[in-house]
């Protein structure tokens, strides 16, 4: 007697044409403004209505642009520093605390400096946040290519040390008045300086953009990234070295995080404050998926992220509707386009009342 079929299997999907692709996602983008425009509806808003207020609020002025465009940088360095690691299945989410470090590194230079003139100053930020960024996702690492420890746990982990370093760093030895909890804002030298009204870590990370890309497609170690995350057992068959590859991406992915400490310390905020990536590190990682890891791709949904976060701050105000309702509607964006990518990679047959399976 023949075991029953399943009612639905799952079988996976070979190469689909790319333009067939960017539809499905597109429809699930749309799917995700119609189900956005419920959540406005039960809120007692006229969807429509919102959906403007955030649009007018983001982009209408010089002033809304210049602000998606600074929230929208940290979020693109980091997607762009976790690309390498995720290539090769080794799963940074330590991207907040290597972040955080790099701009302990930064305040570090910015307040024991004090007679060094701006550029070399600015420089020894981004290159000590760079290092202390590198040196903070290298411990993991280490670990994980000499005793094979799981580095989720690991780099999550971290996080919270270093959150909890920097804050004992204002509460304590960097503290400037007493009880404050605060330290001193950076002299103006130790800022980074502006182009069109943002600071210049805009440029830096379009920059950071172009090289990932040639570096992950054109470079020897952007193939060796490739063939690891493809197959362990591959990569050591052909002569690579693995742990030396998992240190040495790790390394690059907190090195730029580092820097994008250092961007958000010296650029958007002029000091350092316990929690300075301001959740970056995490969101970042749905920016690397929806992106598929493709540096380009990752610029415009770290926009359009932004003009959700910047749009909310008025909706309030605006409409009389908490802003944290655009956190809603950015969860249901996000679900959808990533749960679009299971019918992207997979295709479902249904059994048919007969027996026979339905493609």
């Amino acid at each position: 007697m023949h075991e029953k079929t399943p009612l639905i299997r799952l079988s996976k999907r070979e190469d689909m044409p790319k333009r067939r692709i960017w539809l499905i996602r597109l429809g699930a983008f749309v799917v995700a403004l119609l189900l956005g425009m419920i959540v406005f509806w039960i809120a007692g808003a006229n969807p429509l209505e919102a959906y403007e207020s955030i649009v007018v609020a983001a982009l209408g002025k010089k002033t809304g642009i210049r602000q998606v465009v600074r929230n929208a940088v940290p979020l693109l360095g980091t997607a762009l520093a976790l690309a390498p690691c995720f290539k090769m299945r080794y799963w940074n989410i330590g991207a907040e605390g290597q972040i955080t470090m790099g701009a302990v590194a930064a305040a570090f230079f910015a307040i024991n400096c004090k007679t060094m003139p701006s550029l070399p100053l600015l420089l020894l930020m981004g290159l000590g946040s760079i290092v202390f960024g590198a040196l903070w996702s290298l411990i993991p690492a280490f670990f994980k290519s000499r005793w094979g420890t799981n580095e989720t746990l690991f780099t999550l982990m971290m996080n919270y040390i270093a959150i909890g370093i920097a804050a004992w760093l204002i509460g304590g030895p960097w503290e400037g008045k007493k009880g404050s909890q605060i330290i001193p804002v950076f002299r103006d030298e130790a800022v980074l300086p502006k182009v069109f009204g943002v600071h210049i870590g805009w440029i830096i990370v379009l920059v950071i953009t172009v090289l990932m890309f040639i570096y992950m497609r054109y470079t020897k170690h952007g193939y060796e990234i490739a063939v690891l995350g493809e197959s362990e057992n591959t990569a050591r068959y052909a002569g690579m070295s693995v742990g030396k590859i998992i240190m040495r991406t790790a390394a690059l992915s907190g090195g730029i995080c580092g820097l994008v400490g250092f961007m958000i310390a010296s650029g958007a905020h002029g000091t350092l404050y316990a929690n300075v990536a301001g959740g970056a590190g995490f969101t970042a990682i749905t920016v690397c998926w929806l992106a598929q890891l493709n540096p380009f791709a990752m610029i415009v949904i770290s926009l359009l992220l932004a003009v959700l976060t910047r749009g909310s701050s008025t909706l309030q105000t605006s409409m009389g509707i908490p802003a944290s309702i655009t956190d809603i509607i950015t969860g249901i964006i996000l679900l959808c386009m990533l749960g679009c990518e299971f019918f992207i990679n997979y295709k479902m047959h249904f059994r048919k009342s007969s027996g026979k399976e339905a493609a």
